[in-house]
């Protein structure tokens, strides 16, 4: 049977990810701290006369001469935190006999946060400001009063809110899906190939029964959310390597291209790279070299994506991760799951606001490209537990569906969503016989 396939117009939005002709130059990551203040001061500073109005906002410098009366002032928060790892912990840990355990999450009771600008800086106190919320590097706006002992009295926080939402086009009648997968971990004791290779036959259409195989035909993307490979880190141990063991890391990759290359035989295919795959460690990670793929880039289906990645299928916009972000804001903060941590960075329009604190992240000197100037339609991280899907309003009516997309190795599980209707569903498979 003849399939043919539903298409869809398709804008990559990557360009502000993309290190071009930047270099190291022994920069000071204050740049930027600084360009993310600047420009996150200037929107807050516009929001404050509508949310408070009659309020002066002063610096973290002009508190004095407020006298304790009620002000607004921006900046960024720097958490305090009495569990966070440092290079002297570090060391101590290779000469010490006992190995000391890593806790999950570096939270402590006497966490606290601290505000500053250019100015200076400020203890916040109260309790309407958490320390579990927050985490260093965000800028917001509080409304408070310096109290006698020195310390900033929280009444209010004024977070930038959900950024700007291009308008979602008018529903099609027509279904069209995009197919999310992450953690496929090729080369990895828990890859499962079959699996993988049943996921392929299932959006190609060479499985299932006529209906399946419409659904197949309405596929009209696939997004790959980083670590695709595995390669054993015992080869990297600072020796010369044999040709034996280049032969171990590249055969992983080999494998996945085999994969890919059935893939992008049928239809679209993005694949962005993850913490696990042959990419810079740094964010934003640049896209995995296409000589890496020999038989899939040779299609015009393929594209090498940078992490994070930003694009716009029929108009509709979509934003996501490998999953780095949201899984450092869990070390260094609370949340009851990782939508909720998903929502945070949109409120706060920054995509990853750990970078360069406890995340690593390249040394831009006059911008900070994990700005969020455009809320998208669907925002996905990979390499997570489980499949977990909400949608969130704002306060413009802006609405986002949010996904967080299962490691596959570990759980046989993708995603696929209608851009119809943004509604999705996860796409399960099993190898295992069960009497």
């Amino acid at each position: 049977m003849v399939m043919d396939r539903v298409q869809c117009s398709y804008e990559p939005l990557d360009e502000p990810f993309e290190i071009g002709k930047e270099m190291y130059r022994g920069q000071q990551y204050s740049q930027i701290y600084f360009a993310r203040l600047h420009l996150m001061r200037t929107l807050l500073h516009s929001l404050v006369p509508h949310l408070k109005p009659n309020l002066p906002v002063c610096t973290v410098l002009g508190l004095e001469e407020q006298a304790g009366k009620e002000c607004v002032i921006v900046g960024t928060l720097y958490k305090h935190m009495k569990l966070k790892p440092c290079i002297l912990d570090e060391y101590s840990k290779e000469r010490s006999a006992v190995p000391l355990v890593k806790p999950h999450n570096f939270m402590h009771p006497d966490d606290h946060l601290i505000l500053e600008d250019e100015s200076g800086r400020v203890k916040l106190g109260g309790d309407l400001i958490s320390p579990s919320v927050y985490v260093t590097g965000i800028v917001v706006a509080v409304h408070g009063k310096e109290t006698e002992a020195g310390e900033f009295l929280v009444q209010d926080v004024l977070e930038a809110g959900l950024p700007p939402q291009i308008e979602f086009p008018l529903k099609s009648r027509e279904d069209k899906y995009v197919v999310f997968v992450s953690g496929l971990s090729i080369g990895s004791s828990n890859s499962n190939p079959l699996q993988f290779q049943l996921l392929i036959d299932h959006i190609t259409g060479h499985l299932g029964d006529e209906k399946e195989k419409s659904i197949a035909s309405q596929t009209v993307r696939v997004v790959i959310a980083g670590n695709s490979v595995e390669i054993p880190s015992g080869l990297f141990n600072g020796q010369n390597m044999g040709s034996k063991d280049l032969s171990r890391i590249s055969e992983p990759i080999k494998e996945l291209d085999i994969l890919l290359n059935q893939i992008a035989a049928g239809l679209p295919l993005d694949i962005m790279p993850g913490p696990s795959d042959p990419s810079n460690y740094s964010l934003p990670q640049q896209a995995l070299h296409r000589c890496l793929f020999p038989g899939s880039s040779a299609y015009n289906t393929f594209t090498s994506c940078t992490n994070p990645h930003s694009f716009e299928l029929d108009n509709i916009r979509f934003l996501g991760t490998s999953g780095q972000n949201v899984d450092d804001l869990e070390k260094y903060s609370e949340a009851k799951d990782k939508l909720e941590f998903m929502e945070r960075t949109l409120r706060w329009r920054h995509l990853a606001p750990t970078a360069p604190n406890t995340l690593g992240c390249y040394p831009y000197t006059d911008r900070d490209p994990f700005f969020i100037e455009s809320c998208p339609h669907v925002y996905f991280i990979g390499n997570q537990d489980k499949y977990d899907t909400r949608v969130i309003k704002g306060s413009e009516g802006q609405l986002v569906r949010l996904i967080c997309v299962p490691k596959f190795s570990e759980t046989g599980v993708a995603v696929m969503l209608n851009l119809r209707d943004l509604e999705c569903h996860a796409l399960s498979f099993g190898t295992q016989f069960s009497s």
